[in-house]
């Protein structure tokens, strides 16, 4: 089969353009009736994660029991069979129930006891109500969520306009307030946000128009959801693939535009973990061989040109890698057992970077391409800022980086930033 990573672009089948009236519903209200907090934990996943990493695979299957652990699988967020011209085929196959499949081979064979697709996608929508399928998630003690489109998640779990649980998700809500582990990978990392989940977006065209409400095919167009996700995390809006397709620009655009302060960005393959979320215990921490983003807005302000461009100063940014661990209470980045402060040592000037948010539009883009300069600045012995550009121009926008008064960064190796914390962020036109 082809394995289902979270494609750069996705639309929903059929190819029209929409601003769905969903996206328009409030969300307070969105889960009434639903516990406020969980005593079970997310494992959520960047995207691209890779069939060999038993680290995370391992640590979804030791919260849901290790041994005895029993994974639901729900790949709602792919294309239907009946979508899928290779359903057939279970070589090429790319379709909600092959991947199902596939999930839950792997899980097996990193040592769960039982794996089971659970059969909700867009041709059994009537299963999201089924007391069958219902009885089948309360036999699990561990759920994953598979990559793809986060709004087909929406279509076949919510409950329309009113965004109310279907039977199915309210059995999984249920059984992440009773300690469960929820996991998800992609789209299945992004559906378990609240309000004003992001559905779509390339960071240069959202900084240069802004976010807007719905889902759009121009998939370049930053856009969200108001009602958002399932709500099973608050304390900050996710974004996926984060340096792999640079979308730290519209991190921090949709976070502006829509009055969140904080943005937990994920790296491919590599997990955020998540302790009693929504709860005054939340606890966060890294696991893998990437990381995490933390952008903190909270003294970020905004402004426009006399062109009428648009821009932000005062952004923080962390990056947490693997052992890091975060108080989203506190605000307050922990770095992991090992890592001892970096003195700055380098006195190579940080390197000239054009393509700061890796356009798809530069054929020579690299990914990571914004840590790369964080890193650098951060690593440096004379430098206090660096400046990065977008590709594209009309307007041109430049990324500015720097070193504050409490700026700090970890290193394992002595040289390296593997783990940055308090680097300031402004974005304005040239």
């Amino acid at each position: 089969m082809r394995v289902p990573i979270g494609a750069r672009r996705t639309t929903l089948a059929g190819g029209t353009a929409l601003l769905l009236t969903l996206a328009l519903s409030p969300s307070a209200g969105a889960h009434a009736g639903h516990p406020a907090g969980a005593r079970g934990s997310l494992v959520l996943v960047g995207g691209g994660l890779k069939a060999d990493n038993t680290q995370v695979y391992g640590e979804i299957i030791r919260r849901a029991g290790g041994a005895s652990a029993r994974i639901g699988v729900i790949t709602a967020s792919s294309v239907p069979a009946s979508q899928d011209p290779h359903a057939a085929d279970p070589d090429t196959c790319n379709n909600s129930a092959c991947n199902g499949a596939y999930y839950a081979g792997l899980f097996e064979r990193h040592g769960a006891a039982d794996a089971q697709w659970i059969p909700v996608d867009l041709d059994h929508i009537a299963n999201a109500d089924s007391d069958a399928v219902v009885r089948q998630v309360n036999s699990m003690t561990g759920f994953f969520f598979g990559g793809g489109d986060q709004y087909r998640y929406v279509t076949t779990l919510l409950n329309g306009s009113a965004h109310t649980d279907s039977k199915v998700l309210a059995a999984i809500r249920a059984k992440l307030a009773a300690g469960a582990v929820v996991a998800g990978s992609s789209a299945g990392a992004q559906i378990t946000a609240g309000a004003d989940m992001v559905t779509g977006g390339d960071s240069y065209e959202g900084l240069r128009d802004g976010s807007s409400p719905g889902y759009f095919d121009d998939a370049t167009r930053l856009a969200h959801l108001p009602a958002g996700g399932f709500g099973f995390l608050h304390s900050g809006l996710i974004d996926t693939h984060t340096g792999a397709y640079g979308r730290e620009g519209r991190a921090l655009r949709l976070a502006a535009d829509t009055g969140h302060d904080r943005v937990y960005a994920l790296e491919e393959n590599t997990a955020l973990i998540v302790e009693a979320p929504r709860t005054p215990h939340e606890r966060l921490a890294v696991l893998g061989p990437r990381g995490v983003a933390v952008l903190d807005l909270r003294q970020a302000r905004t402004a426009r040109s006399s062109t009428g461009a648009w821009s932000l100063t005062g952004a923080r940014y962390h990056y947490l890698t693997d052992g890091d661990r975060y108080d989203p209470n506190r605000w307050r980045v922990l770095p992991g057992p090992g890592k001892r402060l970096l003195i700055p040592a380098s006195a190579t000037p940080v390197p000239a970077n054009a393509d700061v948010f890796r356009s798809a539009a530069n054929p020579a883009g690299v990914p990571y391409s914004f840590l790369a300069t964080a890193r650098a600045l951060a690593a440096g012995s004379t430098q206090r800022t660096a400046t990065a550009t977008t590709f594209e121009s009309g307007p041109r926008f430049a990324v500015t980086f720097s070193k504050p008064s409490g700026f700090t960064a970890w290193t394992q190796d002595g040289t390296a930033a593997q783990t940055i914390v308090g680097m300031r962020i402004a974005v304005a036109p040239q």
